[in-house]
């Protein structure tokens, strides 16, 4: 398989949920090392979010990585210097996008993190934030949201946008609450 082909396949992979692993917050630390020295002075704070974050739930082995800028044009300028740093993005994706810039890292055709450049402090910052602190102080939720996470999965295992698109009233549900 071409790097092309092995992008492709990434992109489109189908949604598996694994069980809690505590390799995941490891590797979120080496990434967050890794880009904090590849990138000094641009980072205001760099946390781990998604899933993979909440010890105890069931996940796509995912790492997503909230990274916070200055601004806009900051996650901007960074764009084509992070694509040289091992990620890839979608020029189409991110034009639809007015609140962050994501960037995708892949290994063998698998996605392994999800890289979502925001400004620091921003709305969507602090949504990441709140939901990911809800399900790791309430394991009630957390349970709730891996039983929708795993009916999700079988319903939509060939469909990424679906499966996310499904979950989007739970987590508004949560931010309401929270």
């Amino acid at each position: 398989m071409n790097e092309h082909e092995s992008l492709f396949a990434a992109i489109h992979e189908e949604v598996t949920l694994h069980e809690y692993s505590p390799a995941w917050p490891v590797a979120f630390d080496a990434e967050r090392e890794r880009l904090l020295l590849r990138f000094p002075g641009v980072f205001v704070d760099v946390q781990h979010i998604g899933s993979t974050s909440v010890p105890g739930l069931t996940a796509k082995p995912i790492i997503d990585i909230l990274a916070g800028v200055k601004s806009m044009a900051a996650a901007e300028s960074i764009s084509n210097a992070l694509c040289e740093a091992a990620y890839t993005t979608s020029a189409e994706f991110n034009e639809t996008l007015t609140d962050r810039k994501w960037f995708m890292r892949w290994l063998n055709g698998h996605r392994t993190h999800h890289l979502h450049v925001v400004p620091y402090g921003a709305g969507v910052w602090h949504e990441h934030l709140r939901f990911r602190d809800a399900l790791r102080l309430r394991p009630e939720l957390a349970a709730r949201y891996s039983t929708l996470k795993s009916n999700l999965a079988e319903r939509h295992n060939a469909d990424r946008e679906a499966y996310t698109d499904a979950k989007s009233e739970f987590v508004r549900s949560v931010l309401r609450d929270a």
